[in-house]
Formats: structure tokens, C-alpha cells, sequence
């Protein structure tokens, strides 16, 4: 499974960066996150972190949750995430911000060519990730997240 979604905003890339990086203050600005903690912390947008969110079907909110091995690369600058635990282990996670003029370009790549640990046979767990898991649950969180990220930095 490969996604990218990626969302304009009208902010400095350090800002975009740093609201990226900020995981902890997600679940105030972002509604669908019920929740982000450090099980490990080794600085800002360092170190062993669990987040929970809701993917919404209408009415009905189904619970996601996973754990990632975070870091960031200031230089660049990328937030950087290896999942660990959750269906989603083995995932490589993504953001980068990248200047254009006035705006920066906002993207996060998920990577996955393995799919969920499931006792599928190898291309169903591809298909499961690729079909169901990717478009489903991961696109729709990650968009959901970066529009979260640009409303609270643009201040709409």
C-alpha cells in the first residue's frame, strides 16, 4: 500500500513543520484524535509515541489506534514515523513541507508493502491494505489531519 495526500497552506514551513511535529497538541486542535501519548520520549518529535483516532461513517465513529517510532529531520524538514504496534505495523510514515511562493506544500506518504500481519496469504494482505485499509482508513484520517493542520494555522 502507498498513499500520499498532501493539502496547501497559507504558513511558513516552519510553522507547518512544527504543527506536524507537535503530535501532542493534535486531540485540541484536531476533533478526530482521541488521543496522542509519548510511551517514550526522547524530546519534541522524538521517540515512542501511541495515537487514536476515529474514522467516521457517518454517524457511527470507528476507533483506530497504532504506535510509531518518531523522529524528525529539522534540515529537511520531514516528521519521520516507523509503525511498531497496531494493525498497521511496518508502516513508514512520511510528512514533508516543501516551500511554493507564499504557501507551503503540506505531504505525508504512507508506505506499506507488506499489508497487515493477518493470517492472509501474501497478496490478500496486500489486497486487504491496498483496497480496504489505504483508501478507507488511512487516506481518509490523513486528509482529515491536514486539513485540521492548515484550519488551525490559517485561523479559518
Amino acid at each position: 500500500m502507498y498513499t500520499i495526500d498532501e493539502i496547501v497552506v497559507r504558513a511558513p514551513v516552519e510553522a507547518c513543520f512544527r504543527a506536524g511535529a507537535d503530535v501532542e497538541r493534535w486531540p485540541e486542535i484536531l476533533p478526530h484524535y482521541r488521543w496522542v501519548r509519548f510511551q517514550r520520549k526522547d524530546g519534541f518529535g522524538r521517540g515512542r509515541v501511541e495515537m487514536a483516532a476515529q474514522r467516521h461513517f457517518g454517524r457511527l465513529a470507528y476507533p483506530v489506534w497504532w504506535v510509531s517510532e518518531m523522529h524528525i529531520d529539522k534540515e529537511r524538514p520531514a516528521v519521520i514515523y516507523r509503525h511498531v504496534d497496531g494493525i498497521t505495523t511496518g508502516m513508514d510514515v512520511e510528512w514533508t513541507f516543501h516551500p511554493e511562493g507564499e504557501v507551503t506544500r503540506v505531504r505525508i506518504v504512507h508506505d506499506w508493502p507488506e499489508g497487515p500481519r493477518w493470517p492472509l496469504p501474501g497478496l490478500a494482505r496486500r489486497g486487504v491494505a491496498d483496497r480496504i485499509i489505504g483508501p478507507v482508513f488511512i487516506h481518509h484520517v490523513a486528509s482529515r489531519t491536514l486539513r485540521g493542520i492548515r484550519e488551525h494555522l490559517e485561523g479559518d
